[in-house]
């Protein structure tokens, strides 16, 4: 007797990139640079929570050695997810908020694309999030501070 061959069900898009996020955070909290960059495409921007970051892959990864090297990276908990893919399937958005121990409340959000059938960053922006009730205030403190931080 032949038995047609057996379907095994493909992880979805939105499954897999919810891993890589996942692992990214994973990597950062157990301070395993290699992993932690592997997750970045070549051509990844990181964007951070000050006005003067913004990194290429290369540019973060000097900037974020010391704290891997020291055993003292972040620590980040995505406390709410939405991830839409594209028709084609090939990229995908992401954005997130996250529970830090340093920052407090924060929000990544970023942009994945599928290479060679894996998924790898190549945007992701870290932002605090204020408060509404607080803009005035934050604004106020930042006086006439220049988008590049001068």
């Amino acid at each position: 007797m032949i038995f047609p061959p057996i379907q095994v069900a493909q992880a979805s898009p939105e499954s897999l990139i919810t891993s890589v996020l996942d692992d990214l955070n994973l990597a950062a909290a157990q301070s395993d640079e290699a992993r932690y960059f592997d997750h970045l495409d070549d051509s990844a921007v990181f964007l951070g929570t000050d006005a003067t970051e913004r990194w290429t892959k290369a540019q973060f990864k000097a900037y974020a050695h010391p704290f891997f090297a020291q055993k003292r990276a972040w620590s980040f908990r995505s406390v709410r997810r939405v991830i839409t893919v594209s028709r084609d399937g090939n990229t995908a958005w992401f954005d997130e908020d996250l529970a830090t121990p340093n920052l407090g409340p924060c929000r990544g959000s970023g942009v994945l694309v599928k290479r060679g059938g894996v998924w790898r960053i190549v945007q992701y922006n870290l932002a605090l999030t204020i408060p509404n009730a607080l803009v005035d205030e934050v604004k106020a403190r930042l006086g006439e501070a220049q988008p590049d931080g001068r």
